[in-house]
């Protein structure tokens, strides 16, 4: 990966694949679009199965506490949690 963790390409694939969302593809979710409560109409169900797809694409631990609607509201808000954790644990996971 390049220097950031993830980026928005990269994790609008991973929310398409990990969630199986027939008709859409990783290009029709804007970077801050809302995810939950917009076109996509997610819920805390999915919020539980991106943090698994994270964890497993990046061998991270997402905690319980940094689950919160405003860092997983949009794609670019996702990004820039995942740019700062890496940044704080000294390197880019993965």
């Amino acid at each position: 990966m390049s220097s950031s963790a993830m980026t928005p390409s990269e994790l609008k694939r991973l929310i398409v694949d990990s969630l199986g969302l027939d008709g859409v593809e990783p290009d029709d979710i804007g970077d801050h679009d809302p995810l939950f409560g917009g076109d996509l109409n997610l819920d805390s169900v999915d919020a539980l199965e991106i943090v698994v797809a994270l964890e497993k694409a990046l061998g991270v631990k997402i905690r319980s506490q940094d689950v919160d609607p405003q860092v997983f509201a949009t794609v670019a808000n996702m990004v820039a949690y995942l740019d700062q954790r890496a940044a704080q644990e000294g390197g880019v996971p993965g």
